[in-house]
């Protein structure tokens, strides 16, 4: 008999909530096959089967609440019935009338038995999992009250809980704001030199680094230079110490099924652009499928966040406490400008610097943006460190 119990969560998080369980008692599994997922208000852990066997007992139920080390299930050496392949989960399309964001909604296997037994019709149930999967809570959750589920689109509104991830995004931001004296300073790029290089040499960068090369790794490797330009950006309050850190670990704002996510790439100035990519693909795929470490999301010294993948123009980025700066980067857009006294067409994004003003002052802040805009407009400057 082998207990699965929860695992040690990370640092400061104590306490999750069964999102789903991917399994049900009597199922067999294999050895790290999904059991269940756990949802606590920084990321989601799936936890797996440490061995072979027979789940023989579910003790906590989606939904609950549960400490670490608590017990989840029983697994026990032997063979039952074969568990629904979490691999080909049961598909049921829904009606064009139904407030979906999605053609197709994806059932839970345990679910998807419920759905067989009850009789229920799955269309009009509305998917509290991963990914809007329906798990078998919403079945149950939807036979005891059959009114809740969404059937049309007569239905003025719709009331779902939050998720812990999306309380947590939503105390931190009114934390930050509430704390802070944030500022928000503005300027513009001209980001000709760095298309023409990327279009230059992308063959060779994708030939030599296995990866494309992007527009982030120029923001990234620009901001380290201003940030050893402007050390108070990379500073922090503690108390009434101010800290200032002489590594460069950046975080990059990723926008996921479940809210924003700040992934951290370390030791930004001993990476080369290549490097760069490649963290952020790495760390970008891993948001994406749900397996950000806490490790993954701690100890960044300052944020950058592009809005301009969403379409923005321009906005204004809020700190990521207890950082005292984040760029936000937007959309590349096609203006009429004066270059030595002619009008021309350039393509041109808005950045945006919010910063603490208790540790930033202006000058500082406003000098830190035109350094990052002069290493953009200059990519040479990054090969020399200038």
């Amino acid at each position: 008999m082998t207990d699965i119990v929860v695992p040690v969560l990370g640092e400061s998080v104590t306490e999750a909530i069964i999102a789903s369980w991917a399994v049900s008692e009597g199922d067999t599994v294999t050895k790290d096959q999904i059991l269940v997922e756990l949802e606590t208000d920084k990321v989601s852990i799936e936890v797996s089967a440490p061995e072979d066997g027979v789940l023989s007992k579910i003790v906590a139920n989606e939904g609950d609440e549960v400490e670490i080390g608590a017990l989840l299930a029983v697994l026990e050496a032997g063979s039952g019935k074969a568990a629904a392949p979490a691999a080909k989960p049961v598909t049921t399309l829904v009606p064009d009338s139904a407030p979906k964001p999605a053609e197709q909604v994806k059932t839970m296997p345990s679910a998807a038995r419920k759905i067989a037994q009850t009789g229920a019709d799955a269309s009009t149930i509305t998917g509290t999992g991963k990914a809007g999967r329906i798990t078998k809570g919403d079945v149950i959750a939807a036979a005891k009250n059959p009114a809740s589920a969404p059937v049309a689109t007569a239905d003025r509104q719709e009331r779902v809980k939050m998720s812990r991830l999306r309380q947590t995004i939503a105390r931190r931001l009114k934390e930050a704001q509430n704390t802070a004296a944030i500022l928000t300073t503005f300027n513009e790029v001209d980001m000709t030199a760095i298309m023409v290089a990327r279009k230059k040499y992308q063959d060779l960068f994708v030939k030599k680094h296995g990866i494309k090369l992007g527009f982030m790794s120029f923001f990234v490797k620009a901001c380290v230079q201003a940030l050893k330009d402007i050390p108070e950006v990379n500073a922090e309050i503690d108390g009434d110490t101010l800290i200032f850190k002489n590594h460069y670990d950046i975080g990059v704002a990723v926008g996921t099924e479940k809210g924003l996510v700040v992934p951290v790439i370390t030791d930004c100035d001993a990476l080369s652009m290549g490097g760069v990519e490649q963290a952020i693909a790495n760390m970008g795929a891993k948001a994406r499928d749900g397996k950000l470490t806490m490790a993954d999301m701690s100890g960044a010294t300052f944020t950058i966040s592009n809005g301009g993948v969403y379409g923005s123009l321009m906005s204004t980025p809020i700190l990521n406490a207890p950082q005292s700066g984040i760029l936000g980067m937007h959309t590349i857009q096609k203006r009429t400008m004066v270059v030595n006294d002619e009008i021309v067409i350039r393509p041109m994004m808005y950045i945006a610097l919010s910063y603490d003003h208790r540790v930033v002052d202006g000058k500082g802040a406003v000098t830190f943006l035109i350094r990052v805009k002069e290493c953009l407009e200059n990519p040479d400057r990054l090969l020399f460190d200038l």
